[in-house]
């Protein structure tokens, strides 16, 4: 296995960025590069369960950042509400299982109650998986989505909300996620982004670029470099903020999944030195 390269230091791969890979495709990929970090989503480790993919992942040079993805908290029914907290407890053991000291939250919402509703059932949702985040030393990390996803995958759309939930929370376990594809646009991005470092909520920072046109709204992420993110003007904001964290690469695209994963991941590192 190779050293690290010191320009990759802050490099972290999600495993759905290279999908097709098994997780230890990934690690054997991943390491050779001299990348040290990645992110673990659920279907990585669907075939051996999170304790013997912890396992396999502490036998490689390589941190884990985060598990992807809890949350989808609201409902209308009742009984889904709750399944949900179930979900995302059994979840939060994953994560510890892998050494994962994060676990990313996708917030969730129901087109069938006002984005008002969900809100409140995502807030309640954190209240009450916090006690076993705590026990088990997991940090839960809020990430606002794109508002092309408020009816069905997150009520939470904005910077502005993720924070303002946080701090009506009030618990060092519970911070945000800044991903640049759902974020690039706001207005007010830089503001809330130095307000999340000054209130030490800056948990995490996902990077891609967002490709014009885009032809799928889930899975046409581009390449840093390759859309009309200000990629650079954003990284300089979070170290503003104090950020000294991972620079996350999570890309969904039909297009790279269907290439050769390995020149595709050349490409990513490529992007990354140049663009990021």
């Amino acid at each position: 296995m190779t050293e690290p390269i010191e320009e990759l230091s802050r490099l972290c791969i999600h495993t759905i960025t290279t999908k097709p890979w098994s997780l230890e495709e990934a690690l054997d990929q991943y390491t050779a590069r001299g990348i040290r970090a990645m992110s673990v989503w659920q279907n990585a480790i669907e075939s051996m369960g999170a304790v013997k993919a912890g396992e396999r992942i502490r036998q490689y040079p390589m941190e884990v950042v985060s598990y992807v993805r809890g949350g989808f908290f609201p409902s209308i029914s009742l009984s889904k509400r709750q399944d949900a907290i179930d979900d995302n407890k059994k979840l939060l053991e994953e994560a510890a299982a892998l050494g994962a000291p994060l676990l990313v939250l996708v917030c969730g919402a129901d087109s069938g109650q006002s984005l008002a509703k969900s809100r409140k059932q995502i807030r309640e949702g954190i209240e009450a998986i916090l006690p076993h985040a705590e026990s088990l030393g997991v940090r839960l990390g809020i990430e606002p989505l794109h508002p092309m996803y408020a009816g069905a995958r997150s009520a939470i759309n904005t910077l502005e909300q993720a924070n303002d939930l946080a701090s009506f929370i009030e618990s060092d376990l519970v911070g945000v996620v800044v991903d640049v594809y759902h974020l690039w646009w706001d207005m007010h991005l830089k503001r809330q982004i130095l307000r999340s470092g000054l209130e030490d909520y800056l948990f995490a920072y996902h990077i891609c670029d967002w490709k014009v046109p885009t032809e799928d709204m889930l899975n046409d992420r581009g390449l840093m470099g390759e859309g009309c993110i200000p990629l650079r003007q954003i990284r300089g904001w979070m170290e503003e903020a104090s950020f000294d964290g991972y620079h996350e690469v999570e890309i969904f695209s039909n297009r790279y999944w269907s290439m050769n994963q390995a020149e595709f991941l050349d490409q990513i590192i490529n992007a990354y030195l140049n663009h990021a």
